[in-house]
């Protein structure tokens, strides 16, 4: 009760400021928020798995969003300054750049470039990037050549493509990709989440005609994509409603979507297949009774964000706490690792099961971690 009546307050505050401008055009969301958070008990009690996190290449690099392994089940991932890189042993390796410097800050990226998600080929021999701001891009790491496939302009049905994000490739070749945002780019991410957008799309690319089509379209922060083992529907994960979506792209439903799993108890980022079976997902926050309410007040985040700065209200409202869960093939949670203080991980972007150990790329941490599985 006393948070609706402080979330009101800012609203009559908006009000009153209106002649103030705002960096965000707040809009309600209601999709996946009509139930509370789910509570950290039974699968989801809290534990300290993950606060054994070992934090591998520390002070090396910045924002490994996404790991992909070549054939030889050697690790490559994109970093915060541009570089996509190769870890091989102990020693971080360069491959490309896809963009140019000067680097280290959000404000550089669309000179610089932000890979994102990014898969091998199923030959394990070319890497295929989402580059945040230069589109679907192909890398030879052994040429250390890059070259472009799908451009961000001029994109699709009049839309350029401002935030490419994570993608999958299917056996006959097809690329399917997420777009977050139609308005925002990835270095203003926090306001397309502060403003509820709803402009993300999910779209396929066919490289040997070239062809593309959107498959989804008005997802809130479309983000990670997973092709089943099967092949015959995919998931792509909507990040603002805490929820993930089912696409089926072939069999009787093909071209029909559902809700795959929802009310997850955090801000989901990329998706990937666990080594039993399931799905790995990584969350970027959890969620709060603070953080649900604001989605139904869209004045009191216009004003919000008219007097603080986004990045500041995410540091400092956000818990810090570190989550991981596995989804069955049916979206419910099967498991939940937790570092409950964020001592050792939080903000996990993907998770790379290599069996008995897993491996977590993180957009913002400084590392890359490394969690070995205990029976």
């Amino acid at each position: 009760m006393l948070m609706t009546l402080v979330l009101l307050f800012l609203s009559a505050l908006d009000v009153i400021f209106f002649f103030l401008p705002s960096p965000i055009d707040p809009k309600p969301v209601v999709s996946g928020f009509e139930k509370k958070s789910p509570k950290f008990e039974g699968v989801l009690e809290v534990n300290t798995i993950l606060a054994q996190t070992q934090r591998l290449y520390a002070g090396q690099l910045v924002g490994p969003e996404s790991l992909a392994a070549d054939s030889t089940g050697t690790l490559y991932t994109g970093l915060a300054d541009g570089r996509i890189v190769k870890l091989e042993g102990d020693k971080v390796v360069d491959v490309v750049r896809t963009g140019k410097p000067p680097c280290g800050t959000e404000e550089l990226e669309p000179m610089c470039g932000r890979p994102l998600g990014m898969r091998f080929d199923r030959y394990g021999i070319n890497l295929i990037v989402a580059d945040a701001y230069f589109g679907l891009l192909e890398v030879n790491p052994k040429a250390r050549t890059v070259s472009t496939l799908v451009p961000p302009t001029p994109g699709i049905n009049g839309k350029p493509f401002r935030f490419v994000n994570d993608l999958d490739i299917a056996r006959d070749g097809t690329i399917y990709f997420t777009d977050t945002s139609s308005k925002w780019q990835r270095r203003h991410f926090r306001h397309s989440i502060f403003e509820g957008d709803n402009s993300g799309r999910l779209i396929a690319y066919h490289p040997k005609t070239g062809d593309m089509e959107v498959l989804m379209e008005g997802l809130h922060f479309a983000n990670g994509v997973q092709i089943s083992p099967e092949g015959d529907h995919l998931l792509v994960v909507e990040t603002l409603t805490a929820r993930i979506m089912k696409y089926y792209i072939k069999g009787e439903h093909e071209g029909k979507s559902e809700v795959f799993a929802q009310n997850l108890p955090g801000l989901p980022d990329n998706i990937r297949l666990s080594s039993k079976g399931g799905y790995w997902v990584g969350f970027a926050l959890i969620r709060t009774d603070f953080s649900d309410l604001i989605t139904q007040y869209p004045r009191a985040r216009s004003f919000i964000a008219k007097v603080f700065s986004l990045p500041w209200i995410a540091n400092t409202v956000t818990p810090k706490h570190g989550l991981l869960v596995e989804l069955n093939e049916n979206g419910q949670i099967t498991r939940s690792f937790h570092d409950p203080t964020a001592s050792a991980i939080s903000g996990i972007s993907e998770v790379h099961d290599d069996g008995d150990v897993l491996y977590f790329g993180s957009f913002k941490s400084p590392f890359v971690g490394k969690l070995v599985l205990k029976d």
